[in-house]
């Protein structure tokens, strides 16, 4: 696979893995609500999607604000009745970081910010007390002592910070849980997107590296849509099969998440030629364990495969 065809498809699946996590909550929710407007669900569904993207791009701002306080420090220091040697020769290693720069300056993101006016400005606290944690760590330390940096070094800072003060932050889950009522269920998987944003950022870029996108396409739109009714209006028929292949088990007896898991999962094999069935059994196997009980993603798995094989014996499963 060619350089360029390996990022697009990183990103398509990137993208996809929300759209799964979405269609999942959304259906589970419908059904527990004991809501019958579809139209409404689905309605939800987008809105859902939307704001694990603004958390995205909050994310993304987030690093670039901390630098900002960072440099504010600075400033503060200098400005002291009586400065210290080291306030008025600060190492700005930091606050000069060249991928942070870079994503200051990001179209997409100033875009984002303009249209949505999201931004920092009121949690100060919380941005001083994750700087104070960064800045008594090893790996910033290790980081200005370097004799020198490159954009790559620069790139890695960021990419460490974000996996040891970012990923798994309780101050910052209660921020953002007073923010919205999606975003912690939706935190662990736009983590991931962050950091393989920032492992694919590029010094030549500039100003027009691309983040990942909403949706990758008209194409992806419509699956969300599709692959969200499908679930709900063939219920009938992927719980059959379910039942099918779990013969010792009453489907009253099975966990209701490993219920709607394997229906949506039924749902993209058998309506979605192009998608490989290797991936969406790997997928939705990795989402009940997830969200499920800690004994889902065997049974999900085992369950899955049995209806599989049945369909393809049937004649009514031809891809691979």
């Amino acid at each position: 696979m060619q350089l360029i065809d390996k990022i697009v498809y990183i990103g398509i699946m990137i993208n996809r893995v929300l759209i799964r996590l979405k269609v999942i909550q959304i259906v589970y929710a419908y059904y527990q609500n004991g809501s019958k407007n579809i139209d409404a669900a689905e309605k939800e569904l987008f809105y859902s999607i939307s704001k694990a993207y603004d958390l995205y791009n909050l994310l993304l701002m987030l690093m670039v604000s901390i630098t900002d306080y960072a440099e504010k420090r600075i400033g503060t220091a200098l400005s002291k009745m009586k400065p210290t040697d080291a306030d008025l020769h600060p190492n700005v290693r930091f606050v000069e970081n060249k991928f942070i720069a870079q994503l200051a300056e990001n179209i997409q993101l100033l875009e984002f910010q303009k249209v949505q006016k999201k931004s920092w400005t009121n949690d100060q606290d919380f941005i001083k007390e994750i700087y104070e944690n960064i800045i008594a760590s090893d790996i910033y330390k290790e980081y200005m002592a370097l004799d020198e940096v490159s954009y790559e070094a620069d790139r890695e800072l960021w990419r460490k910070l974000y996996k040891t003060f970012i990923f798994n932050n309780d101050s910052l889950d209660k921020l953002l849980e007073e923010q919205s009522l999606y975003w912690n269920d939706d935190k662990e998987t736009v983590d991931t997107f962050v950091l393989k944003t920032i492992k694919r950022f590029e010094e030549k870029d500039g100003a027009h590296q691309e983040l990942l996108p909403e949706f990758k396409d008209e194409e992806d739109r419509l699956l969300a849509s599709r692959l969200f009714r499908r679930v709900i209006l063939n219920a009938d028929y992927y719980r059959h099969l379910i039942s099918d292949n779990t013969k010792n088990w009453e489907l009253k007896r099975i966990a209701f998440m490993d219920i709607v898991v394997m229906q949506t999962a039924l749902a993209e094999i058998l309506s979605f030629p192009s998608i490989p069935v290797n991936v969406s059994l790997n997928e939705y196997v990795e989402l009940a364990k997830l969200y499920s009980t800690s004994k889902s993603g065997s049974f999900v798995n085992g369950t899955l495969n049995g209806i599989v094989n049945q369909l393809k014996k049937e004649g009514k499963l031809v891809k691979d």
